[in-house]
């Protein structure tokens, strides 16, 4: 099995989520070793949270659940990319996708 290089990243590695029908991006997160492994046993999204310092299950709290359908990696074992069927919103805002303002701070209508 091909294992992402935790070692780059102190420990952590970035996991990019994007819904597996529509190939939108939903999210960026990151994972360590345990997350990673969670993900893989579970079949859901497990992430580390950076803020809280501890394991973050995606929907939790909130019951918008990812559920894993293709997990991918970089040519440099660097970067996860997660494929997932989306249960609810992916953003904490309640937006499906956390990608929904452009840069000069205008909401787009996608995710709405």
């Amino acid at each position: 099995m091909i294992r992402p290089d935790f070692e780059k990243g102190n420990g952590l590695v970035p996991c990019i989520v994007q819904d597996h029908e529509t190939k939108e991006v939903l999210m960026l997160a990151y994972m360590n070793e345990e997350a990673f492994m969670k993900t893989l046993e579970t079949g859901r999204g497990v992430y580390w949270s950076r803020s809280r310092q501890s394991l973050w299950i995606k929907g939790e709290t909130s019951g918008h659940f990812q559920y894993v359908k293709e997990m991918d990696i970089d040519c440099d074992n660097d970067t996860i990319l997660l494929k997932v069927e989306q249960v609810g919103a992916a953003c904490h805002t309640g937006h499906h996708s956390c990608f929904y303002r452009t840069i000069e701070g205008d909401e787009t209508d996608a995710g709405n």
